[in-house]
């Protein structure tokens, strides 16, 4: 706070040994909680913290400290800053926020029962026409797109350009179903906050997984536009403390390359690799199997364990890769003892499948999987400290995130690159409209999508 006003709020779960915790500690970390994430507004000013735990005012005299508290004190001693006792009744605000979970369990159960009452209310029939095959939905759209048409009004800004459209002016904004767009982009006006919500759907959700500032800018844009767009993605990534504390630097290696030839189709060459190390899961799972599609660079990840024989895994590998994506030329790996194996080469003989293994102590010839491994086990962390340790409750939605997000070296996202479109999410829902294509045409779509990812690897060479 400051004057009275407040800045922001900010709270978490506890970790497992911080359950353990004495409450003297438990207060401590709170605090040390606090100074690290808004150490840019704190450090190297005088604050005051509150606390309606008497004993901390005395921390710093106090002489018995255990190593925990040692640690603690030597980042209080960075600041400027004094502990001052709160009363337990007047410290109504950090009470109210510690049991805002429960308030929104009941608003949550209160809506779905209203949706429930409001779908009984339609009285819904279904007809059969003889005639004709026809296919009858309920489609439920969600408020934002009103909640965007509204509010382009109260926008100074944008309620000039849509006057100007109204007499007849030609440019690149154009008014549809009365939502200006420009570029068939949706414009969000600086009103209530509208763009916050956006951004923080576009990179806080589970469908999302806080993509890096230039994924999260290309995901945006086809869909959305406003001034200085590009200008707060890249601020609104900056700002964000689980991104800064997970992904490392990521680049290109120096030195003379010779890549492997690029694949004329989707999923006829694919490479494949372990993530392992990894804590058992509740489903008894400490492995994860990697194969990802060298042309469009989708990805599958499949929970295993590491004492899973060739045999488990060739059956995983018809489940999962051959039922989607049929029977690949060519298969790139390590030399793990799983791939080298008399079975995994039997089988793949069978399939007509051509084994290609990276050299000894050279990882880089599967440099794909490798660089796919980077990016997962940096989804993983994300994941583990923001919606639980579990690793594997979360793959599902980290191998969506992954497969939607834009990628540089194709110029789209894999899922866009595998099917022609972007894949529908949270993000995307207020679209309005649909584009439509049938036979020949996606075809077409589907070939110089192709043409288009072959001209764009061989350009980044």
């Amino acid at each position: 706070m400051q004057h009275d006003k407040v800045i922001a709020y900010a709270s978490r779960q506890l970790k497992s040994h911080e359950r353990n915790y004495s409450i003297h500690d438990l207060e401590l970390a709170a605090i040390v909680f606090a100074l690290k994430i808004w150490r840019h507004y704190l450090y190297g000013v005088k604050c005051d913290i509150f606390t309606d735990h008497q004993s901390l005012k005395y921390i710093f005299t106090q002489k018995e400290l255990n190593l925990r508290q040692r640690r603690w004190l030597e980042l209080l001693k960075d600041y400027d800053l004094e502990i001052l006792y709160h009363p337990g009744k007047a410290n109504i605000v950090a009470d109210a926020l510690s049991r805002k979970v429960h308030i929104n369990m009941l608003t949550v159960e209160k809506n779905e029962q209203q949706l429930v009452f409001e779908i009984e209310k339609l009285q819904l029939q279904s007809s059969i026409d003889h005639s004709l095959i026809r296919l009858s939905q309920l489609l439920i759209t969600p408020n934002w797109l009103q909640q965007v048409k509204e509010n382009q009004i109260q926008d100074p800004e944008l309620t000039k350009l849509m006057q100007k459209l109204q007499q007849g002016w030609t440019s690149d904004f154009k008014l549809d179903n009365g939502v200006l767009k420009f570029k068939n982009r949706m414009c969000i006006p600086n009103v209530d906050d509208i763009r916050q919500l956006l951004l923080r759907e576009a990179h806080y959700s589970k469908f999302s997984v806080h993509p890096g500032g230039n994924k999260m800018y290309q995901g945006l844009k086809q869909m959305v536009w406003w001034p200085g767009l590009k200008k707060d993605v890249a601020e609104f990534v900056s700002k964000c403390l689980t991104c800064q504390q997970v992904k490392g630097e990521h680049q290109r290696p120096s030195g003379m390359l010779q890549p492997l030839s690029i694949p004329m189709w989707k999923w006829e060459e694919i490479a494949m690799d372990f993530v392992i190390g990894l804590p058992r899961s509740q489903q008894g799972r400490d492995a994860i199997w990697v194969v990802v599609d060298r042309l469009t660079k989708s990805a599958h990840f499949l929970p295993i364990k590491t004492t899973d024989t060739a045999e488990r895994l060739a059956k995983l590998y018809v489940e999962q890769i051959i039922r989607l994506h049929g029977i690949p030329k060519v298969i790139i790996s390590d030399r793990d003892s799983k791939f080298t194996s008399h079975f995994w080469k039997k089988v793949h003989t069978a399939f007509n499948t051509e084994l290609k293994f990276s050299t000894a102590f050279h990882p880089q010839t599967d440099g794909q999987t490798e660089r796919t491994i980077q990016t997962l086990e940096d989804l993983l962390r994300m994941c583990v400290l923001d919606f639980g340790r579990n690793w594997e409750d979360h793959l599902v939605l980290i191998e969506f995130t992954y497969n939607n997000s834009y990628q540089t070296c194709i110029g789209m996202a894999p899922y866009e690159a595998l099917y022609g479109r972007r894949c529908q999410s949270p993000v995307c829902w207020f679209e309005s409209g649909e584009r439509a294509m049938f036979g020949p045409e996606l075809v077409d779509e589907a070939t110089e999508k192709v043409k288009q990812i072959r001209e764009m690897s061989m350009n980044l060479r």
